[in-house]
């Protein structure tokens, strides 16, 4: 089972990417903050705990996060992997996820990074601003909150993965082929060390 991390600051690419690599080797995409606001919109158990912490403006707490996650790999046994987007954000998730799938009887393949300096972020979040409307993309401030908040939070994540031999930093900056044949290099090689 092919089950990678596709991690990198905003604007570097990563939906784009992740819908050509979930394309490409047939995986279930694994979007926390998608699968929360299903699990709210159908007011399952897990849902309507979480609502309850979101209306008091409380972060949900990574047990209810992972225990939204595992009802999702549940719904796909016959998957050939997953793609997890948006998690895990902090090391303590990263334990939580590993202890989750080795219970699957899996493991996260590869932790994918792009990897794009600050100012040419910021290029690209001020121009999605402008062609997409998003307010949090119009304000440089703003974008470059976002990019220190990844950067600070995300270190410990990246050193996690590395630690087991599962990171592999991916240029993402040229076209978005050549980016899309690196991280496939990069995830056929993992393939292949197995």
């Amino acid at each position: 089972m092919l089950n990678l991390v596709l991690f990198g600051p905003p604007g570097a690419g990563k939906g784009t990417q992740s819908e050509k690599l979930i394309a490409r080797f047939h995986l279930v995409h694994l979007s926390t903050g998608d699968i929360l606001r299903a699990e709210v919109a159908n007011q399952t158990t897990l849902g309507l705990e979480a609502k309850k912490l979101m209306d008091q403006g409380l972060l949900v707490p990574d047990e209810v996060v992972i225990g939204m996650i595992e009802s999702k790999l549940d719904a796909h046994p016959h998957s050939q992997g997953f793609i997890f987007d948006g998690f895990p954000r902090t090391q303590a998730q990263a334990k939580a996820l590993d202890d989750l799938l080795h219970r699957k009887t899996t493991s996260i393949t590869r932790m994918l990074a792009l990897e794009v300096g600050e100012e040419e972020l910021i290029a690209r979040l001020l121009n999605r601003g402008k062609e997409s409307g998003r307010a949090d993309d119009q304000d440089e401030s703003v974008i470059r909150k976002r990019i220190n908040e990844y950067t600070t939070k995300t270190e410990p994540v990246r050193a996690y993965y590395a630690a087991q031999g599962k990171y592999t930093g991916i240029n993402g900056i040229g076209s978005i082929d050549a980016i899309f044949d690196s991280l496939c290099q990069a995830i056929d090689q993992s393939v292949a060390s197995k």
